[in-house]
């Protein structure tokens, strides 16, 4: 199945592009790819306003696996 794409034009640094193709390169995926990724990436963390529930869940769990320990540690 093929995802549509719809062309943009921007601008960026050189040097942001030159990293950006670079790693596109080092992995041998398109640049496009490797764009559309970090695009991605950037509205996660942006849309992000606490922390991700899998990572509150091993948070939770540990808490839990160590409670005797917190206690010991509390007195």
């Amino acid at each position: 199945m093929r995802i549509p794409r719809e062309k943009f034009s921007s601008q960026a640094s050189p040097e942001l592009l030159a990293a950006l193709r670079e790693i596109a390169r080092q992995e041998g995926r398109q640049f496009q790819a490797v764009m559309e990724d970090a695009l991605q990436e950037y509205i996660e963390n942006r849309s992000r306003e606490r922390p991700r529930s899998s990572v509150m869940a091993h948070f939770q769990a540990t808490v839990e696996r160590n409670r005797r320990l917190g206690e010991l540690l509390a007195k």
